[in-house]
């Protein structure tokens, strides 16, 4: 196993935390210098979510193209300025050359996610795919349309590392990766029975760093720091608890969640979300495209980006609250993004029906200022403890 992160054993929990967010943090994104530096070859992709086990299993990096708190100079020219940022900067982490890939996939979850192939495409020497995952889920084909789809995906995949992907290979990194969704469910789990131990920011962090090493490296620090978050001495406070609800794509600024941490416990939230999509071990044995296809269609998490009408998104989040045991919720959307500001009103709705207190705001993550935000949110918790 190459091991991508800083030397961290026999370090302390906060000097591993340290780590780990420094190096999510890193716009140069070391991680995939290392990589690259070791002969390996990279496969970008684009939010929300891919099924990393493909690549996994052909020897490439997948890499989690998240955008960046950058300035999109180079990208700017190739998208107007009523686009999302995570777009421009992640195109920007491309031109730049801070990122260097062997292949990128897109999704068509917008009109814009779908143009960035293209566009990275015209600008790059490598190959740039959409992968079309089913616009409806509910369908009696869907499984086999998705199933070939990751076939047609194999096969690219295969020719760009130079060998086939074996459905064994496939079996091995699926197991993985089914290790690696047992812990960030254990990790949530802490999150939300004892968020003392465990703010938001901290949890987005160790999330996210899944995105930029190997699943065995981060299965590895996961499990070192799952005991050691547990058995911190920590007293919890009279904070509510929330669900935060937005995050699904662009992602927001670190030291928005950290302002979000210092007024209230986020017990649960849909950041990074493609990282924790499938929500139960995909089964190994038989053929390895179709227990994956199968996992999206029925074992999947809700998202603004999925149609499926088995799980309506005002109805999911109510779930999502009551399961979490919230009080409230935090109510998002990136700027410019349209499927979350059309979310926005079905949930706010979907929470005033409910009787739930909810507070609505917007983001972008090259956010630098937070404290007008934080006033506003410090006044609505006040007024749910002391009504």
């Amino acid at each position: 196993m190459i091991e991508l992160l800083p030397p961290w054993r026999d370090r302390s929990l906060d000097d591993v935390l340290t780590i780990c967010r420094e190096t999510v943090e890193d716009t140069d994104f070391p991680t995939v210098a290392r990589w690259r530096a070791a002969g390996g070859k990279v496969l970008g992709h684009f939010q929300v979510y891919f099924p990393e086990e493909i690549a996994d299993a052909a020897g490439m990096l997948p890499f989690k193209m998240r955008g960046a708190p950058i300035e999109a100079t180079k990208a700017e020219s190739h998208f107007g300025s009523y686009l999302c940022s995570i777009l421009k900067t992640s195109l920007e982490l491309v031109l730049s050359g801070r990122v260097e890939l062997d292949l990128f996939v897109t999704h068509p979850i917008c009109d814009a996610a779908r143009n960035l192939a293209g566009v990275c495409g015209r600008n790059t020497s490598y190959p740039c795919q959409i992968l079309y995952l089913p616009q409806n889920p509910t369908s009696a084909h869907s499984a086999i349309y998705l199933r070939d789809e990751y076939d047609r995906l194999r096969d690219l995949v295969g020719a760009i590392a130079g060998h086939r992907v074996s459905d064994n290979a496939l079996r091995a990194s699926m197991t993985v990766f089914n290790r690696n969704r047992a812990l960030l469910r254990e990790l949530y789990a802490l999150k939300r029975n004892e968020p003392w131990r465990l703010p938001v920011d901290e949890a987005w962090v160790l999330t996210a760093l899944g995105g930029l090493i190997t699943r065995e490296e981060h299965n590895e620090i996961l499990a070192w720091l799952m005991p050691r978050l547990a058995a911190r001495d920590r007293r919890p406070q009279d904070r509510i608890r929330v669900v935060f609800e937005g995050g699904f794509c662009e992602q927001p600024p670190l030291d928005l969640l950290r302002a979000i941490a210092r007024s209230c416990y986020v017990v649960d939230d849909d950041l990074l979300i493609g990282l924790r999509w499938l929500l139960e071990d995909v089964p190994t044995a038989g053929d390895p495209l179709r227990a994956l296809a199968g996992a999206y269609i029925d074992g999947s998490a809700h998202s603004p980006v999925q149609h499926d009408t088995r799980k309506p998104k005002e109805r999911m989040l109510l779930e999502r609250i009551e399961a979490a045991k919230a009080q409230a919720a935090i109510v998002t959307s990136a700027k410019m993004c349209e499927p979350g500001l059309e979310e926005q009103v079905v949930y706010t709705r979907a929470l005033d029906g409910a009787g739930i207190a909810y507070f609505v705001s917007e983001f972008e993550e090259n956010m630098s200022s937070f404290e007008h935000l934080e006033i506003q949110l410090e006044t609505f918790v006040e007024n749910l403890l002391y009504e």
